[in-house]
């Protein structure tokens, strides 16, 4: 029977067909032709049924057709027909208790999904939805209605059986859905181990999802577990298409004599490189030396990818997809084949290498008056690594200092003038207002079966600082070189703090005794007012995180907005080709510039050979192949936008991976620590506890507000602080606790704190302070 058939029936006759009730299209009629909302048994009369059986089914339809998006229910009025327009897409973000939140867009408050609208959907899956009430917090409430693009094709977890059925818990917490599995078609893997399944079919209301297991990874123990289940929860691609490894290898592994021609010849100037003692990919190389009259030349030599990497290649179409490197703790998803990445790429010492550099002018004040790029080669004298160049600048009577004197002799004049380049860039960067957020990492120690062993904190020095600094230059003098030719590019931006959160961090700074000037649009220079007054206070760390929370992320943007926290006008990634995908399009845009067609001048040319500086900023060789843009950079605004929302995916997605793994293996390092006491921090405050973080490690635990004394506590969000209605006790951000550890869960990434003082055995007191309206004082 067609719809418009049942469209004509007259609601009195319906029943003469081979059905209990009308269909959606007859309801749908109803309704529109009532124009207003019927409840059910409204609408049970005008449709003349009668019994259970029919009202029974009348309510179900009802119910597939309020899930479908076709009526609206309202406890209060009934049934309507839901307008296109009441209906909202969004990304689900799901929660580990198993309801979730729907973003809109970055502006707007999330909306709550609660658990029974989760059970049909995954976290990152795409839907369409309406409003269909508050719930008891107050929080607009949802419906799904229809499932608009599927996040994931496969999911990683443990191996579970319950009731003689088997079924996989994802490894993600924020997907609390089951995936039924077959027990025909386990693979051998035993229960509790980490399997990966590929989704047969999707969750719906009624049933869980339905997978099929195709790699067993093993059990929680293995060495390197966690690495793969990173890889795999963020579906990070980790294998490369024979075509990239075939172009790859057919490279070969030393630059050829033809590529060196046509390009400025810099290998007699002594480029070094400076790196972590574990780094194997040397894409940037530095040298400098002293103006006669004041100032300084600095050359950033950067690998060079885009020579090697064509535009719409296997290569490039991996490295694309990639988008970035992903570190991991002694291990590396790289963009590039480990072929390009660590061999002909890399800026190896004592070895010819192809580069684009940036040669910049920069005076005494610190400020660049002048840049150049070009295509080169250069000849890296010596591979240096950070702990060496600060023990030569720092403590050069040192062992470590007088071993690198001696090794490297003829490159100390030089390593001085980067020195001193970096002094009075620094002194720059202050006058100008940049935020320097002195951000800590640490690093993980293994043993040969790859436990972990130590978890030590990484020590910035000067050489680190140095490097940064050079980059620094050398990425604004390409920021100004797309701005200037109008190319259609990559820009890093980071936008200011926008109103919601700028209005938390100026209540937090208030109790804590300090104010951020500059009204609703504070600069950088307000923030590293603030940063510079922390001085020595016990809070300073906490302050400055709570800072950098109030930020917006950085991004890639194809529209030139600045950088707010590094107080630049202009800002673009050059530095890292082998491992950023942006770095490797902004190659692309300046050596279109660089192989274009000559359109100068001959007087403009007699200008350049004077000055050494052309009017479009770059140093084309004679002999240098033309390259028509449109093959070597055929990008256009579009396209750009995509690759814009695509690298700042990629470059977020590599950041959440890294830091799964580093949870992982903090609460492996605490697993034979639970009952030990310690020292830490409060770094985070919320409604249900305490978050506290150890000091050198960075490990974080929770003291759930269940176990504190026994009270009622209060979340303050503006003091961020909970208070005890009785004892008037207050635990707030910053405060120092003496902690006891309770218990690490590995699958859980969860390691649990208790304070030490209400441990079974007394150990010592955590540090309280009563509540107080005093202002903290500023050293």
């Amino acid at each position: 029977m067609n719809t418009a058939t049942i469209t004509a029936i007259n609601a009195l006759d319906f029943q003469k067909y081979d059905t209990p009730i009308p269909s959606r299209t007859f309801i749908l009629d109803l309704l529109d032709k009532h124009k207003r909302p019927l409840n059910r048994d409204q609408l049970a009369k005008a449709l003349k049924l009668s019994g259970k059986e029919q009202k029974e089914a009348l309510r179900r339809r009802l119910r597939a057709m309020e899930r479908d998006g076709q009526v609206l229910y309202c406890q209060r009025q009934g049934y309507s027909i839901l307008d296109q327009s009441d209906l909202l897409c969004g990304r689900i973000t799901g929660h580990r208790d198993g309801f979730g939140f729907l973003t809109i867009n970055e502006t707007d408050d999330d909306l709550f999904v609660p658990h029974s609208q989760m059970r049909q959907v995954f976290d990152g899956d795409s839907v369409q939805v309406r409003i269909s009430g508050v719930d008891r917090r107050g929080r607009k409430e949802v419906c799904i209605v229809k499932v608009l693009e599927r996040c994931l094709t496969q999911v990683t977890g443990r191996l579970a059986i319950e009731q003689n059925s088997y079924f996989l818990l994802p490894e993600n917490c924020k997907t609390a859905n089951k995936i039924s599995l077959d027990q025909n078609q386990l693979m051998g893997a035993t229960v509790g181990q980490y399997v990966v399944a590929t989704i047969v079919e999707y969750p719906s209301h009624r049933a869980n999802a339905f997978g099929r297991i195709t790699e067993v990874l093993g059990d929680a123990t293995a060495p390197g577990l966690e690495i793969d289940l990173a890889i795999r929860n963020h579906d990070i691609p980790n294998q490369w298409p024979k075509k990239a490894t075939l172009a790859a290898n057919h490279l070969g592994v030393t630059v050829k004599a033809a590529d060196k021609r046509h390009r400025v010849d810099l290998r007699s100037l002594p480029f070094i490189t400076i790196d972590g003692d574990d780094a194997k990919d040397f894409d940037d190389a530095v040298y400098c030396e002293p103006e006669k009259n004041g100032g300084w030349r600095l050359f950033v030599a950067i690998a060079d990818v885009s020579h090697y990497v064509k535009p719409g290649s296997p290569l490039d179409r991996e490295a694309q997809k990639r988008g970035t490197s992903v570190y991991f703790p002694g291990q590396v998803v790289p963009m590039l084949p480990e072929a390009l990445s660590n061999g002909l790429c890399s800026l190896n010492p004592n070895t010819d290498r192809l580069v684009m550099v940036c040669e910049m002018t920069i005076n005494r004040a610190g400020k660049m008056t002048a840049y150049q790029f070009s295509e080169g080669v250069i000849h890296s004298h010596a591979r240096l690594t950070y702990n060496q160049v600060n023990a030569l600048l720092t403590a050069p009577q040192s062992k470590a200092g007088k071993s690198v004197s001696r090794a490297h002799t003829k490159l100390i004049p030089h390593i001085k003038a980067l020195h001193q380049l970096y002094g009075t860039l620094q002194q720059a960067r202050s006058q100008r207002g940049s935020i320097d957020f002195d951000t800590k990492e640490v690093q993980f120690q293994f043993n040969r079966a790859r436990k972990i062993e130590q978890i030590k904190p990484v020590l910035r020095n000067d050489a680190h600082r140095l490097i940064e600094e050079c980059m620094l230059c050398a990425n604004v003098a390409t920021a100004q070189f797309l701005a200037k030719h109008k190319l259609t590019a990559l820009y890093r931006i980071h936008e200011g703090p926008q109103q919601k959160k700028l209005d938390t961090i100026r209540g937090f700074l208030a109790e804590n005794g300090l104010q951020l000037a500059g009204g609703n649009s504070p600069s950088p220079r307000h923030y590293d007012q603030i940063l510079r007054r922390l001085g020595q206070r016990s809070d300073a760390k906490v302050i400055q995180t709570m800072m950098l929370r109030s930020l917006s992320q950085a991004e890639y943007s194809p529209d030139n907005l600045g950088h707010f926290g590094l107080a630049y006008t202009a800002y673009a990634h050059f530095t890292s080709p082998i491992r950023r995908y942006p770095d490797l399009l902004v190659h692309r845009a300046i050596r279109s510039v660089i192989r274009r067609e000559e359109r100068d001048h001959p007087m403009l040319k007699a200008f350049k050979s004077l000055t050494g500086i052309g009017r479009d900023h770059v140093v084309r060789v004679s002999g240098a192949k033309t390259l028509d843009p449109s093959h070597c950079y055929p990008y256009d605004k579009p396209t750009m936008e995509s690759l814009a929302e695509h690298c700042s995916q990629v470059s977020r997605r590599a950041d959440k991976a890294s830091r799964e793994v580093e949870n992982w293996l903090k609460c492996e390092y605490m697993q034979d620590k639970v009952g030990t006491c310690l020292p830490g921090v409060i770094s985070s405050v919320t409604h249900f506890g305490l978050f506290v973080e150890l000091e050198d490690t960075q490990v974080e635990g929770l003291i759930h507000i269940s176990t504190l004394n026994k009270d009622a506590y209060q979340f303050d969000q503006r003091k961020q602080c909970l208070l005890g209605e009785r004892s008037k006790i207050s635990y707030r951000l910053g405060d120092v606790v003496q902690i006891q550890i309770a218990r690490v869960d590995i699958n859980e990434r969860k390691i649990e704190f208790i304070l030490a003082d209400q441990a079974p055995k007394k150990t010592g007191r955590p540090h309280r302070r009563k509540a107080s309206s005093k202002a903290i004082n500023v050293h």
